[in-house]
């Protein structure tokens, strides 16, 4: 059991190792939120220091014989019997082995659509930097130059004159 606790003491250490306190409290406007987050920083701060001194430590062994001086060996030998009799359970983690395989689908497929995304964004913000400079030169392009650029309309306008549509 101590070892668990040993463990999340880590864990809390490193966490708390990994927190810029500074930066979120850049982001902070008011000075109550200012005040809640302080707040939250010295509780973390004294949960975390904690967990480090008093539970990450192996508990001292318990002095049998110095109780069997002030009570009697009858009773401190039936509490040594229980004490050690107890059996504290290990955990078993059934969970992560059930969830893992689904977490790591979910990992691949978040990263495929940020793949998918960003070409997307490539697209659009070249799209964008096209439009840009269409609003540019649109009071000065020729018909030739915008059909330069989108040659798929120039044959619409020379199929629909081809064949005498005009549109009406």
């Amino acid at each position: 059991m101590s070892g668990t606790v040993k463990k999340v003491a880590d864990v809390a250490a490193k966490a708390g190792k990994a927190i810029d306190w500074d930066g979120l409290g850049k982001m902070l406007v008011s000075e109550e939120a200012r005040k809640e987050f302080a707040t939250l920083r010295r509780t973390f701060e004294d949960v975390n220091h904690q967990l480090q001194t008093k539970f990450s430590q192996e508990p001292q062994p318990i002095d049998w014989e110095y109780y069997k001086k002030g009570i009697g060996s009858k009773v401190v030998d039936m509490y040594k019997e229980a004490y050690e009799s107890i059996e504290i359970p290990k955990y078993v983690d059934t969970v992560t082995p059930e969830y893992k395989p689904k977490f790591d689908a979910l990992v691949i497929e978040l990263k495929e659509a940020e793949k998918a995304s960003l070409k997307e964004s490539e697209r659009i913000e070249k799209e964008i930097a096209e439009m840009k400079e269409m609003k540019k030169k649109i009071s000065t392009m020729t018909a030739d130059e915008y059909f330069a650029k989108h040659p798929e309309l120039k044959q619409k306008f020379d199929d629909e004159i081809r064949n005498d549509y005009w549109g009406y």
